[in-house]
């Protein structure tokens, strides 16, 4: 059996998980509402001491990689509506800087015109001073894909570490171009 997809998901006071058929999870908290629909084969069952429990019909190899995921999954979706997802990221470079206009950010990051950000359905930025963003939300997979999106707007770049990059990420620098050494002048 899968260690992850065996451990039991606490459900806290205040969230509220209903499974449907067809394995349609729905969690709701405090913070929103997600929905989810999990393998049909998957048993998702709730317990009498407030816990959740996955358990898959068999140990095919298909069966047996969907455990772990199918789990950690409705675990995220439990987390999620309970206290939601924060991912931050830093911008480097001389005039790098960002603006919330709105609901959307305005990066100014070395091209020649600024580069607008529209938040989706379900996702809040929040503008530190100049070079740090937040990106929050209930869904964990959608926070992870805007900051990732927002960070290709400028990759860091491993010469001078310009660009945007995550809180706490470090950039393998590399050394500049070394002089000519040795060798004639013809």
């Amino acid at each position: 059996m899968s260690r992850i997809g065996r451990a039991p998901i606490a459900v806290p006071a205040g969230v509220k998980v209903e499974v449907k058929p067809g394995n349609r999870v729905t969690v709701t908290g405090s913070k929103g509402t997600l929905t989810r629909t999990f393998p049909a084969r998957f048993v998702i069952s709730t317990q009498d001491d407030g816990t959740l429990v996955v358990s898959r019909p068999d140990d095919s190899n298909q069966m047996r990689a969907l455990h772990g995921l199918s789990r950690t999954l409705l675990a995220n979706m439990v987390l999620g509506v309970q206290n939601g997802f924060t991912k931050s990221l830093e911008i480097n470079g001389v005039g790098y800087r960002v603006a919330k206009v709105g609901d959307h950010l305005v990066f100014q990051v070395g091209y020649s015109h600024p580069v607008q950000v529209n938040p989706p359905e379900g996702i809040s930025f929040t503008v530190e001073g100049t070079n740090r963003v937040h990106v929050a939300g209930i869904d964990k997979q959608l926070v992870g894909q805007v900051a990732a999106n927002i960070r290709f707007i400028r990759k860091p770049e491993p010469y001078k570490g310009k660009g945007i990059r995550y809180a706490g990420e470090k950039i393998r620098r590399k050394a500049g171009k070394a002089g000519k050494v040795g060798g004639k002048k013809k």
